[in-house]
């Protein structure tokens, strides 16, 4: 009894101790840290939003001035002209707008020659037993061309003269891509040159470009000299150098950014007037190299493959890609371009970085390239011995099976 009674007095001495004292103060640190950064954070908004207008307040944030104080923050958002909200009002809608199929979709074909196309009987052979699937257009800068192929009889279009490297280059282009237009069949465009040949059939070509919803349009960021280094302010408000691109012109474009390119003035002229040879002395810019990679990285980026399927050897280092001739065509090239899965993009800076990228189509690797240049003429006869031997007739059975149920877009 003395126990339980002893032990039920320790219980009730144990009850009535007071608690310790210093625990209210460990309590009211963790309040005092945060309204501490709370104002912290309110003199950085208001800051931003009032910032600092004399040299000597810029130094309460940093002994480097307003300049480091502001990289700290983001960019303010621009405000964009009339010209400019019209024009994205304008190629919104389009990409927007919901896709016209054509109960005949057909692949516009468009060749930009100086005169007479060398390859003109190996496409024949390429276009035999399809009637009905393609059109065909030729802008000849130079000469009326000479026919050996009845596909190619009365498809020229009125053409200009084109001058390498000049805006002419990109007028070429729109006015093959405005001829094609003008048939509601025509749901994909290809962009060839007269040194362009067929690396695959007719089928294959047709169901790598019509199955999928992208445009292949070459782009990619060069920092080097022969990249960023031709952009000029004077492109600004409308094209900042963070947006500059380039990349080949040979494309294929699906119809949908074929009528944006027709709809497009405002940064065409930007490439028109301030993308050309000789600007500010010395400086070459290109604008058929850079307006498209640039305009659709800026407005469709998502929409573009980043690489062309027109294959072009640039690893001699030159101004212009290597060139084919009859002892450079075998067979075993034909299958080492139609082996190729990956894009190489290098740039132009001293230290010339690889960037290296795999081709897909459809989300799935697949072999890059539909068509090769630059071919010399005295090859024709050896490529059309070789044509029904190194091209293939269908994609893989996945591909087979998305022609079945992919959608087009026109």
């Amino acid at each position: 009894m003395k126990l339980a009674k002893a032990w039920r007095l320790g219980m009730k001495d144990m009850q009535i101790l007071p608690p310790p004292r210093h625990r209210g103060h460990q309590l009211k640190k963790p309040t005092w840290i945060l309204v501490l950064i709370s104002l912290v954070c309110m003199f950085l908004v208001v800051a931003y939003i009032y910032p600092p207008q004399t040299s000597s307040a810029c130094y309460i944030f940093s002994s480097s001035g307003c300049e480091t104080f502001s990289s700290w923050l983001p960019p303010p958002i621009r405000e964009f002209s009339d010209d400019e909200i019209a024009s994205r009002v304008v190629i919104s809608s389009i990409l927007n707008a919901p896709p016209i199929h054509s109960k005949n979709p057909k692949i516009a074909f468009m060749f930009l020659s100086p005169g007479s196309l060398p390859f003109e009987k190996l496409w024949d052979r390429f276009f035999q037993g399809h009637e009905g699937r393609f059109s065909i257009h030729v802008h000849a800068s130079k000469e009326k061309p000479v026919h050996t192929s009845r596909y190619f009889i009365n498809k020229e279009i009125r053409s200009g003269s084109v001058d390498w490297g000049k805006i002419s280059m990109v007028d070429a282009e729109k006015r093959l891509l405005a001829n094609a237009l003008k048939d509601p069949d025509n749901q994909h465009f290809v962009l060839l040159s007269d040194s362009c040949v067929p690396l695959r059939d007719f089928d294959y070509v047709y169901n790598y470009l019509m199955y999928t919803n992208i445009s292949f349009i070459d782009s990619f960021e060069d920092p080097g000299p022969h990249g960023s280094g031709r952009y000029s302010e004077h492109m600004l408000p409308e094209v900042e150098k963070k947006f500059f691109r380039k990349g080949a012109q040979w494309f294929t474009m699906k119809r949908q950014h074929a009528v944006i390119i027709m709809a497009d003035y405002l940064y065409y002229a930007k490439f028109r007037d301030y993308c050309r040879p000789g600007m500010d002395g010395q400086r070459n810019c290109y604008s058929d190299e850079h307006y498209l990679p640039t305009f659709f990285h800026m407005h469709d980026p998502n929409g573009i493959s980043n690489w062309s399927v027109t294959h072009v050897d640039w690893s001699e280092g030159k101004w212009h890609p290597k060139s084919y001739g009859e002892k450079d065509v075998s067979e075993q090239l034909l299958k080492n371009l139609t082996s190729i899965t990956e894009s190489v993009h290098v740039t132009s800076e001293e230290r010339k970085e690889t960037m290296i990228m795999p081709c897909l189509w459809n989300g799935m690797n697949r072999p890059c390239y539909l068509f090769a240049r630059k071919f010399s003429a005295e090859t024709l006869e050896t490529m059309i011995d070789l044509f029904s031997n190194y091209t293939s007739s269908s994609l893989s059975s996945s591909s087979s099976s998305s022609s079945k149920t992919g959608e087009r877009d026109s």
